[in-house]
């Protein structure tokens, strides 16, 4: 008897193994950019702070002036103070994201395109979920074409992923940069329809960190403003 031929790749076993693969070139990238994300990383906490400072004797002078909200805001941008730290504080978050995101997509380019184009069609990530990228037919597609689809997987992004989103929508399940460059992601018909347990682990392990590190953010610009009020009254 005959294998049953491969399907399309569901949206979120697809997510699952981009999201495994990501982890090289980004935690590479971090490994080759660390020293300077640390230093821009200082650099963004005392632009921080002067940036609260400012806007806490902002606030203290409305007070002290029963001026009005606009006024404040007015004369809170007019602060050559304020205008210094908040060039400071964007410079720094500069450094600690575009080196770093550039230096990461220039190795994903390299880790995607060369494992989709070898013989095992897929990355380490796409094998793990029983995975491969292949063309209209089902054959398997060359470094050129993985590079397309890689590089059109741009385009998918800045749609507000709504390229993505059409990986949902049978029969074929292509997402934009797979129409772009004529690819489908095909599931192995010998793997498990469900998803292992691992990456549904894997996938509560993200929600996680992005939750923790958005209440980072939100505590460290909480602090800032403390020690500017403390620092004034």
């Amino acid at each position: 008897m005959s294998a049953p031929p491969a399907q399309a790749a569901g949206l979120l076993r697809r997510y699952l193994a981009w999201s495994l693969d990501m982890l090289v070139p980004a935690l590479a990238a971090l490994a080759l950019c660390g020293g300077r994300i640390a230093r821009a990383a200082t650099d963004a906490a005392r632009a921080l702070d002067a940036l609260a400072r400012a806007l806490a004797e902002a606030m203290i002078d409305l007070l002290a002036r029963g001026a009005t909200p606009l006024d404040l805001a007015r004369d809170w941008l007019q602060d050559p103070a304020s205008r210094e730290a908040t060039a400071a504080l964007s410079q720094a978050i500069t450094t600690i994201a575009v080196l770093p995101a550039a230096l990461t997509a220039l190795l994903a380019l390299a880790w995607f395109a060369g494992f989709e184009a070898s013989p095992r069609q897929a990355t380490p990530g796409k094998q793990a979920l029983g995975l491969r990228v292949a063309d209209a037919r089902g054959a398997p597609i060359g470094l050129a074409r993985a590079a397309l689809r890689h590089l059109a997987g741009t385009l998918s992004w800045l749609s507000l992923n709504l390229g993505h989103l059409l990986a949902a929508l049978p029969p074929r399940h292509q997402a934009l940069h797979d129409r772009i460059a004529g690819t489908r992601v095909l599931q192995d018909p010998a793997s498990p329809a469900r998803l292992p347990a691992w990456s549904i682990a894997w996938l509560g392990l993200q929600v996680v960190l992005s939750l923790a590190a958005g209440a980072c953010l939100f505590l460290a610009a909480h602090q800032a403003v403390e020690r500017a009020f403390n620092a004034l009254l």
